[in-house]
């Protein structure tokens, strides 16, 4: 079978590699879709952390199943997307429910090799049923998990207002499903395109253009003078997230969930006079995936809204670098084999 391996930043190769054979307690896929995550960017530019070359990207994966090694209740031939973290199932995360954040985690893609190839062999475990979702959805379910994981972590309430910095697919995703809680969306960032987006397709409740010089003032007065109980960073940038405690209300929370690889800081005072409360939040869970699946077969998120760019697997390595550019209009792109 054909792979597709960064070798190194700014480098892809093909390679023919033996078809996966499925084993005890593993599933074997034929890859329909891969999404383009912000993650595999990173990657190629070669500023993604917890990453080494070569490497085979992609962790937003949809396919129809081979062999699912007896796994109960999966059948040859469905539809499937998978749940592409894998964890040890023994460390202090895991025994707490959270393996999301295993200590030894292993992300498809990213700290293994992930999807960009014609099959994969997956633990049967990590499989979810397509639902009657097609490949396209199936697809996005996983960035869209990273959001629906970020908002409940923030404990959002109906009523709240929630602020998302970054109106990338993943910064899109968490807007979806902040909305679905209940709260008043205000999307931040420097891309009016990409608010403009918010606004008309997704109907959140205002947009502030972050390179305003009076951006602070613009969300006080959306918020009555209040400042948003939540904020969400969803660029992964410096600056972005040191400056995120200036929008946050007094008594907020401050959530976490783009990454980058520096130190990040703030004013003492800013964050300790507002009794803020900081975290991050990793990758997702099940009951996150269910949640999403649900809510597309619900019609509460639409996800063909999200694909821009479309490419066939054979010309990913020519396209690829061009949606590392702005100008592009790439919100989410989608690998067809």
């Amino acid at each position: 079978m054909k792979s597709l391996v960064c070798t190194a930043p700014g480098h892809f190769a093909f390679r023919e590699d033996a078809a996966p054979e499925a084993g005890a307690g593993m599933a074997r896929v034929r890859l329909q879709r891969v999404g383009i995550c912000g993650t595999d960017l990173h990657a190629f530019e070669g500023t993604q952390p917890f990453f080494s070359y070569p490497r085979i990207l992609g962790h937003e994966l949809s396919g129809a199943l081979i062999d699912a090694s007896g796994a109960e209740s999966f059948e040859p031939g469905e539809l499937v997307t998978i749940i592409p973290y894998f964890s040890c199932g023994i460390c202090i995360a895991c025994r707490t429910g959270k393996p999301n954040c295993c200590v030894h985690i292993n992300v498809f893609g990213v700290h293994i090799d992930g999807g960009m190839r014609e099959e994969i062999l997956v633990p049967a475990s990590s499989l979810l049923h397509g639902q009657g979702l097609n490949a396209d959805e199936l697809a996005l379910v996983e960035p869209l998990a990273i959001g629906a994981h970020g908002v409940r972590r923030a404990g959002v309430q109906p009523g709240e207002y929630v602020l998302v910095m970054g109106a990338g697919p993943i910064g899109l995703g968490t807007m979806e499903l902040a909305r679905i809680a209940g709260a008043h969306v205000i999307a931040l960032d420097i891309n009016a395109d990409r608010l403009r987006f918010c606004k008309e397709k997704l109907g959140v409740h205002a947009i502030v253009n972050g390179a305003d010089p009076d951006a602070v003032e613009q969300v006080k007065a959306i918020t009555n003078g209040d400042f948003p109980t939540v904020v969400i960073d969803a660029t992964g940038n410096l600056r972005a997230i040191n400056d995120g405690i200036q929008y946050l209300a007094h008594g907020g929370r401050y959530v976490l969930i783009g990454l980058q690889k520096e130190a990040f800081s703030f004013s003492h005072p800013e964050f300790h006079k507002r009794e803020s409360t900081l975290m991050s939040s990793r990758n997702a869970v099940k009951e996150d995936f269910e949640l999403v699946i649900r809510s597309m077969k619900q019609g509460s998120i639409r996800p063909q809204t999200y694909i821009t760019h479309t490419v066939a697997f054979d010309e990913v390595p020519r396209r690829f670098e061009s949606w590392l550019n702005p100008a592009t209009g790439v919100i989410k792109a989608m690998v067809h084999f």
